[in-house]
């Protein structure tokens, strides 16, 4: 049976997932705040494997979701529909955009972590957050090269962080998997792990020395 991800923010990270997710014979509905007419064009060009729709509509058609809208707006994404469900959030702190936030500014909380705590019922995992949006489709390769790519993710259930393994090695990427959401901001923005192509053994040890504030 084919998997459908709800994928909430179609920016350049929500359009890069769909695209390899369609690529990869996953059923996609695309969705932001914009409204659905505002995706016409990418619908058209995912193909019929993907179709737009509001944010509580792509939350509830998911098998599992894609959180990728700015910090700011992250009170906005729906709750009900998403219970039970994993969301893979990509978010990043960018305080010149979404205002400073001071629980994040003093190492006391997590971009991540407050996802969670917005969607108690969910179950949050760290994922797609340090690569260039343009890479998601271009920089994969089989699994067995030791200068494969890698990725991170946390989370504070393992099925949660299961799942973003597996779509990571469906897309190219190998993983590290940092533990619970509260080591999240060891992949956060300004640390040595950020948007940089790195190989397993080279992301682990740009995690080792992470500082906890920037």
């Amino acid at each position: 049976m084919t998997e459908t991800i709800g994928i909430i923010g179609a920016g350049n990270i929500g359009s890069q997932v769909a695209r390899k997710a369609v690529e990869l014979g996953y059923d996609v509905v695309i969705s932001n705040s914009r409204g659905p007419e505002s995706l016409a064009s990418l619908v058209e060009e995912l193909g019929p494997r993907a179709r737009a729709a509001t944010p509580e509509d792509a939350a509830a058609a998911g098998d599992f979701a894609v959180v990728t809208v700015p910090l700011k707006a992250y009170q906005d994404v729906p709750v009900e529909p998403l219970a039970g469900k994993i969301v893979i959030d990509t978010n990043n702190y960018y305080w010149e955009r979404d205002g400073h936030i001071e629980a994040l500014d003093a190492g006391e909380a997590t971009t991540s972590g407050l996802l969670q705590e917005h969607l108690a019922g969910a179950k949050v995992a760290k994922g797609f957050n340090h690569i260039p949006a343009a890479d998601i489709t271009t920089d994969g390769a089989p699994s067995g090269g030791e200068d494969r790519r890698a990725l991170a993710t946390a989370s504070d259930f393992p099925e949660a962080a299961e799942l973003v393994t597996r779509l990571y090695d469906e897309f190219g990427f190998d993983t590290v998997n940092i533990g619970p959401l509260s080591e999240s901001w060891r992949v956060e923005r300004d640390r040595p792990a950020y948007v940089i192509r790195q190989n397993k053994a080279e992301l682990e040890a740009n995690l080792a020395k992470a500082p906890r504030t920037v």
